[in-house]
């Protein structure tokens, strides 16, 4: 099982969706935990997005941790500029989860 973390910037564009969108990544993460492949990938296999209406959220598959990291929320609209800007900052966001991985697992 895959654990699921989120940056600080999805965690405020999550609070800013409805209920809908809230309700489906929800269900989201209940499969991704057992299979995070389900996604669209971007660039590479373990760079995906999943959509909901008008929206992406992109993520990130660590295999040798275990873990998905959720990145940002965008419209359609703004894809290709989010899309960007996680590629250039893959070394800072996997800092960031083996941060986050090393506090999880501390007393």
């Amino acid at each position: 099982m895959y654990k699921i973390f989120l940056t600080k910037t999805f965690e405020e564009k999550l609070e800013k969706q409805g209920k809908s969108f809230k309700d489906w990544f929800e269900k989201i993460l209940d499969k991704l935990v057992e299979n995070p492949f389900t996604g669209k990938p971007l660039r590479y296999e373990w760079f995906r997005e999943k959509k909901f209406d008008k929206y992406r959220v992109y993520y990130l598959i660590y295999k040798e941790y275990v873990t998905v990291y959720f990145i940002n929320i965008s419209e359609k609209k703004d894809q290709q500029k989010v899309i960007s800007s996680i590629s250039l900052l893959l070394d800072f966001y996997k800092e960031e989860i083996e941060k986050l991985l090393k506090e999880s697992s501390e007393p």
